[in-house]
């Protein structure tokens, strides 16, 4: 066998792992060819998994399921001989391994069970860790392919027992997420933050990687994908029928499962698995950094950037609430510096009651006019000029009338004159009853 041939390492499956392996076989001067299902502007990239076995004669294969690595087993087959080694990294159920090792035997060729562990983060380290199930001669052959891209390698005996170790590792990680998700229900529900929660388990005998790594995203709902929830629900499946088969009740795991499963319907079956605390706080834990930008946008959507409590749909109901004037008498038009002020410094207006606003409105000589101008018309037709629209939540638009918000902000006039009898009247005439001085 050539140098170069002992150097060739296929890789099925270019996923979060096995680009990244990829990737790391090359930085250590392996030559590496490649196939995905979904092709990839990778380096090496060949037309079928049945080339990369032409080409390679050592295969790695990280597919995402029981039927993914069957197919594949199935195409390589042809193409296998006493010289290959194939090492399969796919978490699967016993039985399946089992199943593509006995395939890929009767052509001769060496058979590797080889779960790992770690996520994203560690296969870009080449700090990933294996299990490996099958026969020794046929490990020590490919452990510097493997070493490539781990920190540590455990054999654990015969083809099948690496899968089950990897399923009962998985169990723990799954069900300690869900764990957490659940305390920091509990914990919100008992009115502490959830920051409590976090501090709390820095020093706690129960903290592990896990939690360290998912514990303070799933507090700021963060779910960049590490390890989605798809692929941990269908680990999740494979131990609770494991489990089901030797007669075990295993109400952690299938409680996890279930979450899984509700994420997975919910269409965020891609997001990483840690957003199972969402089946708790489907909009985010209230008072964290994102549930407070998310209600700052939504803020801004309804246009309360001017920072005050109550939306101007609400403000609009309770104006709409006071008592009004007769619907036939001349509105009051609004100056148009007051306008400005009203909607761009101070956001929308707090409405006074009605009373309050007899009391602190002073007409000018110039409105007094425009409302004697008024006097025996009916209603002036309204335009833009007069009416605003205000977007609610939902999109839906809504006119408020600019006039009671201006005029609840209006600044009262310098103080006139007493008014002539015809102005009481006229006064009178627009607020439906008696004015006093």
């Amino acid at each position: 066998m050539s140098r170069r041939t002992q150097k060739n390492v296929g890789v099925i499956g270019l996923g979060i792992i096995g680009s990244r392996v990829a990737e790391n076989l090359r930085r250590c001067g392996f030559y590496v060819f490649v196939w995905n299902r979904t092709p990839r502007p990778f380096p090496n990239f060949v037309g079928s998994r049945s080339e990369v076995t032409e080409l390679c004669e050592l295969i790695q294969i990280f597919v995402s399921d029981d039927d993914a690595l069957l197919e594949t087993i199935a195409e390589i087959k042809g193409s296998l001989n006493a010289h290959h080694v194939v090492m399969v990294h796919s978490t699967v159920a016993p039985h399946t391994m089992r199943a593509a090792a006995e395939i890929v035997q009767r052509r001769g060729a060496q058979f590797l069970d080889a779960p790992f562990t770690g996520s994203k983060i560690a296969a870009e380290k080449g700090e990933l860790v294996y299990y490996v199930g099958g026969d020794p001669a046929a490990f020590q052959r490919v452990r510097p392919v493997l070493e490539a891209s781990s920190k540590e390698i455990l054999e654990l005996g015969e083809i099948g027992h690496a899968t089950i170790i990897k399923v009962a590792t998985n169990m723990i990680t799954a069900t300690t997420v869900q764990a957490a998700a659940e305390a920091l229900a509990l914990v919100h529900r008992a009115g502490l933050t959830p920051e409590k929660l976090s501090d709390a388990m820095r020093g706690n005998g129960s903290q592990s990687a896990t939690l360290a790594m998912k514990l303070p995203n799933m507090i700021s709902g963060h779910f960049e994908t590490h390890f989605s929830t798809k692929h941990m629900l269908k680990d999740v499946h494979i131990a609770s029928r494991l489990g089901r088969s030797l007669g075990l009740n295993l109400g952690a795991t299938e409680a996890a499962r279930d979450s899984l499963r509700s994420e997975a319907e919910a269409g965020r079956g891609d997001a990483d698995y840690s957003s199972v605390v969402r089946n708790f706080f489907p909009d985010g834990i209230p008072g964290t950094a994102e549930t407070q930008t998310q209600n700052e946008g939504q803020q801004t959507l309804a246009g309360l950037e001017g920072g005050s409590s109550d939306s101007a749909m609400q403000q609009a109901d309770r104006l709409a609430a006071a008592p009004q004037t007769d619907a036939d008498e001349p509105a009051i038009a609004p100056s148009e510096s007051s306008t400005e002020q009203a909607v761009t410094e101070e956001g929308p207006a707090q409405p006074k009651r009605h009373e309050e606003i007899q009391g602190d409105v002073e007409l000018t000589t110039t409105q007094v006019a425009e409302a004697t101008t008024h006097s025996d018309e009916t209603e002036p037709t309204s335009s833009a000029a007069d009416t605003s629209v205000e977007s609610s939540e939902h999109g839906s638009a809504r006119r408020v009338d600019r006039e009671a918000v201006t005029v609840g902000n209006t600044r009262p006039a310098p103080p006139e004159k007493e008014a002539p009898e015809s102005r009481r009247g006229l006064l009178s005439r627009i607020f439906g009853r008696g004015v006093e001085d």
